[in-house]
């Protein structure tokens, strides 16, 4: 009997653990926001004023934000997955609403945005 219990509380406790480095599965409405976040990203002007840009880009990666973390804790990887670009669009977002950061700088912006929305893209969409 004490085998038994002991069994059946490492076999919950397992389950609880696998939950958290779980993957998540495929969401229609990720993967579309996810493209809409990508192609905010492409289609980052940099000759023109940055601020309307930034928050284009940033309002797609909130809303990918928060309708992830709606569906709750299952979806840990791809809240992982994207906080290194949460990063990258706050610094592009709060720089452009003061003084308007330098061509170079937005060009070095979006090209670090664009390799983290590839590869985020990538793993939203590749899932299962």
């Amino acid at each position: 009997m004490k085998t038994l219990l002991t069994l059946a509380v490492a076999l919950l406790l397992s389950g609880c653990a696998m939950h958290k480095i779980m993957p998540s599965f495929w969401d229609d409405n990720q993967s579309a926001k996810i493209i809409d976040l990508r192609l905010s990203v492409e289609r980052l002007d940099c000759d023109q004023p940055h601020l309307a840009q930034a928050q284009q880009i940033k309002d797609n990666l909130d809303w990918f934000v928060l309708y992830s973390q709606s569906k709750g804790q299952s979806q840990g990887d791809v809240l992982a997955l994207v906080a290194p670009m949460q990063a990258t669009v706050d610094d592009f977002y709060k720089r452009s609403q003061g003084t308007q950061g330098s061509k170079v700088y937005c060009e070095l912006k979006k090209k670090i945005l664009r390799e983290q929305a590839q590869r985020a893209a990538g793993s939203v969409l590749g899932r299962w």
